[in-house]
C-alpha cells in the first residue's frame, strides 16, 4: 500500500513540474507571436505600400502608352488600310487581293 501512495505521490510531483513547464513554454509561445506579428506589420505593411505605390505607377504608364502610342499608330494603320482600300476601290480592284 504504501508503493502505491508512493508512486501517486511521485505521480502527482511529475505531473506538476510538467504542467508548470508546458505553462512557462505557452507564455513564451505567446509572447514570441507577438512579436512575430509586430515584426510583420512593421515590414510587411511598407513592403505593400511600396507594391502599391508601383502598381498605381505601372498603371499610369500602360494609360500613357495606351494613349499616346498606341491608338494614334492603331488610328494611322487603321487611315492607311481604309485609304488603300478606297484607292482600290476607285481603281476597280478586289480591296482583299493583294499583289506580294
Amino acid at each position: 500500500m504504501q508503493a502505491v501512495m508512493l508512486i501517486r505521490d511521485i505521480a502527482i510531483i511529475v505531473l506538476a513540474l510538467v504542467s508548470i513547464v508546458v505553462g512557462i513554454l505557452m507564455v513564451l509561445l505567446i509572447l514570441e507571436i507577438r512579436n512575430l506579428v509586430t515584426t510583420l506589420q512593421r515590414d510587411v505593411q511598407p513592403i505593400l505600400g511600396s507594391m502599391n505605390e508601383t502598381a498605381s505607377t505601372v498603371k499610369g504608364t500602360t494609360d500613357f502608352v495606351s494613349e499616346r502610342v498606341v491608338r494614334p499608330i492603331a488610328s494611322a494603320i487603321g487611315a492607311a488600310a481604309g485609304t488603300r482600300n478606297a484607292f482600290a476601290a476607285l481603281l476597280g480592284r478586289d480591296p482583299s487581293t493583294r499583289r506580294e
